[in-house]
Formats: structure tokens, sequence, C-alpha cells
């Protein structure tokens, strides 16, 4: 498929980062969100940044006009109609996002891909709920879009071969490092990472160790460049958690994957990380 045209639904931190990088390697974005503001702020946030680029010399001032100019803003999903490719970014509630999916199966053409950038849902579920199921898949970015390489691209039980080929171009143009995965909750990274994340929070539960311990050992030690509290903030803990849930979940409430309550105390309490000013670590927002 000759893409083009990306669309992306959601301009969070995900959903812009997204549509940064796909702006900045030549496609043209339709970027949609529920409220005007809210896709305004995302772009001024992606100026900024693109300014910044120019102001290290990383991009040309023609550059970073052409750049802005490829975005178009919506608030109405039918404005997807022409994109050849769309990527849901919304927040990680599936209802959220089987009801996208179904309002992109009504506008989008017959031949559109529909990727969502889930972190853990099965992408068989939420492609059963279309009419296209052979063209819904998992594209699953990595925070921040712009910085990270690797994308997870995700194959659902009845996505078929050209919409798999497809996404790993995309990536490919889009200067990413695609890795192809079965739709099993979490995926590869996720997985992985859920006894980086648990292991830490039962630690610090136990009064074993506190957060900046257990940070500073991971980074000092083993050598990783965030420690797992870190992590958390900056992705948001109520992203980690709800992450953490569904993978708990898919696994059949294997005892491995269970969420920690204190995680879910954090959430409750509104300190989500970065984001709000404050979670493990305060914050100037």
């Amino acid at each position: 498929m000759d893409v083009t045209k990306v669309g992306v639904i959601g301009s969070g931190t995900m959903g812009a980062g997204i549509a940064q990088v796909a702006a900045q390697s030549g496609y043209t974005v339709v970027i949609y969100d529920i409220r005007e503001e809210v896709v305004a702020r995302a772009l001024s946030g992606i100026f900024s940044r693109l300014e910044r680029l120019y102001e290290k010399g990383k991009l040309t001032r023609e550059e970073c006009q052409e750049i802005q100019a490829r975005f178009r803003q919506t608030t109405t999903l039918a404005d997807m109609h022409d994109c050849q490719v769309v990527i849901e970014a919304a927040p990680e509630r599936l209802a959220i996002k089987k009801q996208i999916f179904q309002e992109l199966d009504a506008h989008c053409a017959e031949d559109a891909i529909l990727a969502t950038n889930t972190s853990s849902f099965s992408i068989t579920e939420i492609g059963s709920i279309t009419k296209r199921a052979d063209r819904v898949a998992g594209m699953h970015f990595f925070n921040p879009v712009p910085i990270m390489s690797l994308v997870e691209i995700v194959r659902g039980v009845q996505t078929d071969e050209k919409t798999i080929s497809t996404l790993v171009q995309l990536a490919l143009n889009l200067k990413k490092h695609p890795v192809l995965c079965e739709d099993t909750p979490g995926f590869i990274v996720n997985r992985v990472a859920r006894p980086f994340y648990n292991e830490a929070l039962r630690i610090k539960g136990d009064s074993i160790a506190s957060v900046e311990q257990v940070d500073r050992i991971m980074k000092k030690a083993g050598r990783f460049k965030m420690g797992p509290f870190e992590l958390q903030d900056l992705i948001g803990i109520d992203i980690n958690f709800s992450t953490t849930e569904s993978v708990h979940q898919g696994f059949f409430g294997e005892d491995r994957f269970r969420p920690h309550f204190f995680q879910q105390r954090m959430m409750q309490a509104g300190k989500l990380g970065r984001k709000a000013g404050g979670g493990y670590y305060d914050y100037e927002k």
C-alpha cells in the first residue's frame, strides 16, 4: 500500500509523539481529539519541539515550516476517511478503543488499515468489532516517541500479511525498529517489564528499600537509564497500573503478574507521575 496520509487518534503524549514523527517523515497527518483546544495544545507542543530542533541545527527553518504544514487537526472521526493508515492512541481503556474502531470502520476506506497503540489489550478482540479484522493490527510505540526507536507490530488472529508488511514498512519509514509480535497479553516488552515494576513495588511495600534506593541501585548496578519508579512516573502511574491489570487478567489471574495495591493507591491519590506534577517524585508542572 502506498501510504501518504496517516491519521492519529488522540493528541496526548503518545498521539502527539506519533503525529510528530509521521510529519517529520514526510506524511500528511490528520490528528484527532475530542476538543479543539486539546488538539491545539498538542500541536503547540509539537511546534515547540520542532523549534528546539531548529535551534540545535537539526532542522532548517524551511524544513520546520514544511513539517508544520503537513498537519491537519480535527474533532471529527469522519475526517479520517482518506487516510491509508489510522493509528489509535486514545486512553488505555478497552471500551473507548472499541467505540473508536467501530466509528473508524464506518468512516474509513475499505482498504484502510486501522492500528492501535495499545500496550496490552487484545488486537484480536479490538479487530473483531470491525468488518475488517484482517486490516487491524497493533502498532505499539514507546514513550517518548521521537526518541525511542522500538515499535511492536502485533498480529491479531485474523490480521493478514499485507497489513503487517505495510505497518513494518511504515515503521521503517518513521526511522523506527519494528519487531513482530503475536497477540499475547502485554506482547513482548510489557510482559518482560511487569517483574521490573512489580518486584520494585513489593520491595518498597516490604520496607526493604526506599523508592530512591531501588532506582539508584538499578541505575548504578544494573546500568538501567531509569529506575522502575522513575520510569513509572514518566509513563504515567495510571497507565502502568492499567497495563499490569490487563496483563494479569489476560493470563487468567496468574500470580506473577498480580498488580500491587500501592500503585493503585498512588493512582487513587492522583499522584500519576510527571504529567500530574508528582508521583513517586515531585516535578514542576
